[in-house]
């Protein structure tokens, strides 16, 4: 795959990222980073003040920097700013990290010489992954501590994980022949102003969000049929007289996954219910809402992936000349807003599932028996996996404060406004994880609840579904562990297999509005 600066989405990233897909520089690419290094090296020649290239950084920006220590202020760049903190980023997220790095330095306004960039793709290729720890960001000039972790492997400085070891990166160097980058004017900068931490961890949660809004539809279809709820809620012209994007979709994503009348929605035709829970019945007005949560989040991510975030900023005038200009692009405020947006509705999606599943373990809401449990008394049935899933819903709530709405001064002063982006990004992760779990323990409980009304059938995408769930997960009998049981199904909507399996009943789903 080539990238240029202006082509990355969503399945790019994860096709290189996750599925570790080959890389390079495009040729317009390199011929627009060599023009801005033309220019740079030009302005740098006639001894013009051109700040982070011969000038101190932040609030060194008034301290004039002699030529004879240029390259050597880019690498005490780099060493002063390693002072990341906590766990280290998965390497998938760190492969993100690079390439979009790579990708923003590939649009030409950074005056970076293309070798730099090639080499950050050829630690893509060679699997070589640094070592980068997930604190010590607020997101402002971009993500200052973070990046340049990354940055200190490339001057082969720092560890890396490499052939299934955590070796130094001089390891990696002698092992693939490759030679470390010896930074030259404005590089180190160059390398590390940008917010593609943040953009990156966000992008990889977001491809696990916008599988978990596919299969909350699927799940929340299969707890409708267990409480034996109407259909009626689903209706088309009830989305279309309230069009947002995302209700209209989530309308149309039930509707399928119901399709015609089952077994069980036509024996309580009769029932005297006149109305179904708001978990069960306004699911197109919840589960939309989130669908365009995400998607929203999506168009600004793949934005952000494709734009230039470094400052300052070259630009080409077409006729020989160019423009050198300080700017704010680094600041991660558009980022960290949209992440939180889409955090607080993941953080809503298992709220909502858990209402369904403490429906389902109430006799007094299901007609079901207490917590799903044959011989109830002697067996717990799904008592305590409800109250797990309580617990996830409440970590969930305290992790959606946003991290968007602080802000405190750093750099003296100088970068008095900062976004907490990256913050955003890890707690959006956590959330979404936390609702994958949730999603998880509504999926043992339907599937369970179903048992209970054997031998009717359900619709036919429902019984895929059902039938999948069985393949990792008996039905419970008599009581038993259950954590291993709500990893199988973690696991297995993470596989995709239901989405897959319905899929050959005519049933395919989709989560983009926007």
């Amino acid at each position: 795959m080539e990238i240029n600066g202006n082509d990355l989405d969503l399945e790019s990233v994860i096709q290189i990222a996750r599925d570790e897909a080959k890389v390079k520089l495009a040729a317009d690419a390199i011929d627009r980073m060599k023009a801005s290094r033309e220019f740079i090296l030009k302005k740098m020649g006639s001894g013009e003040a051109i700040y982070g290239v011969n000038t101190g950084f932040g609030a060194f920006s008034k301290v004039r920097i002699s030529d004879s220590e240029i390259e050597q202020l880019q690498v005490n760049l780099i060493r002063s700013h390693c002072c990341g903190v906590g766990k280290f980023f998965s390497k998938e997220e760190v492969r993100a990290i690079m390439l979009l790095r790579a990708n923003a330095l590939a649009r030409g306004h950074s005056a970076i010489r293309p070798e730099a960039v090639d080499l950050l793709l050829q630690f893509l290729n060679h699997h070589i992954t640094p070592r980068i720890p997930e604190q010590g960001s607020v997101g402002a000039s971009g993500d200052l501590a973070p990046l340049s972790h990354l940055a200190l492997a490339l001057i082969g400085e720092g560890q890396v994980e490499f052939e299934g070891k955590i070796v130094d990166s001089q390891f990696a160097f002698k092992k693939t022949g490759l030679v470390p980058l010896k930074l030259q004017a404005k590089e180190g900068l160059s390398l590390i102003n940008g917010c593609q931490v943040m953009t990156a961890v966000g992008l990889i949660t977001l491809h696990q969000a916008a599988n978990l809004v596919l299969h909350a539809d699927i799940i929340g279809a299969m707890s409708l049929e267990a409480l034996r709820g109407a259909r009626s809620a689903f209706d088309p012209r009830i989305s279309q007289s309230r069009p947002h994007p995302g209700e209209i979709l989530t309308s149309k994503n039930l509707r399928e996954i119901l399709s015609v009348s089952s077994e069980i929605a036509e024996s309580h035709d009769d029932c005297d219910r006149v109305q179904d829970a708001y978990s069960l019945r306004c699911m197109p007005a919840v589960h939309g809402s989130i669908k365009d949560a995400v998607s929203y989040l999506e168009k600004h991510l793949v934005i952000e992936a494709n734009s230039s975030t470094d400052n300052p900023l070259v630009f080409l005038n077409g006729d020989g000349t160019a423009d050198i200009l300080s700017c704010g692009n680094f600041h991660g405020q558009p980022i960290s807003a949209a992440l939180d947006f889409a955090a607080i509705s993941l953080a809503t999606l298992a709220n909502i599932s858990d209402c369904r599943v403490q429906k389902l373990i109430n006799p007094a809401m299901s007609d079901l028996p207490a917590f799903l449990a044959k011989k109830g008394g002697l067996n717990s049935g799904l008592m305590i996996a409800q109250v797990a899933s309580a617990s996830l819903v409440s970590e969930n709530k305290i992790l959606a404060h946003p991290a968007s709405v602080d802000s405190i001064p750093t750099s003296a002063d100088k970068e008095d406004h900062v976004s907490m982006g990256t913050i955003a990004s890890r707690k959006f992760r956590q959330i979404t994880e936390n609702t994958h779990k949730a999603l998880a323990i509504e999926l043992l409980t339907a599937s369970q609840g179903i048992e209970f009304l054997r031998p009717l059938r359900s619709s036919p995408a429902l019984e895929k579904a059902h039938a999948c769930v069985r393949s990792v997960v008996p039905a419970i009998e008599d009581d038993r562990v259950l954590y291993k049981d709500i990893e199988a199904l973690s696991q297995l909507i993470e596989t995709k297999k239901v989405l897959q399996e319905i899929s050959n009943v005519g049933v395919t789903l989709e989560w983009r509005t926007q």
